[in-house]
């Protein structure tokens, strides 16, 4: 039992360093996370912030026609729909479909 037991949790380290990317934990060891996003450059960059900042304005201001009179500049939903997918994460939902087939198969191996 005990050299399953090693097996799987080496399997687990396998699957580990294979799809956790998007989120890496610190290295002061303080319990904090970070995730990467990628911009072409520091002026796309701060479109997105400030696409975001006006996104969440109209979301939580019902009189949105404040904003496009001080500013004509339109949000760039396509950019911020590409920083949402940037930031979905579907390598670390990839792991849990294999953890999961991991588990299902220990549990029935545990039935017989």
């Amino acid at each position: 039992m005990e050299a399953n037991s090693i097996k799987t949790l080496e399997d687990l380290r396998i699957l580990n360093a294979r799809y956790f990317n998007n989120v890496n934990s610190s290295v002061d060891k303080t319990g904090i996370y970070t995730a990467k996003i990628k911009f072409l450059n520091y002026f796309e960059l701060g479109c997105a912030i400030t696409d975001l900042l006006k996104l969440c304005i109209l979301a939580i201001d019902h009189e949105a026609h404040i904003i496009s009179d001080t500013n004509k500049n339109a949000i760039n939903v396509a950019l911020m729909l590409e920083t949402a997918l940037e930031m979905f994460p579907l390598d670390e939902f990839e792991l849990l479909s294999e953890l999961n087939e991991i588990l299902i198969a220990d549990s029935q191996n545990i039935k017989e």
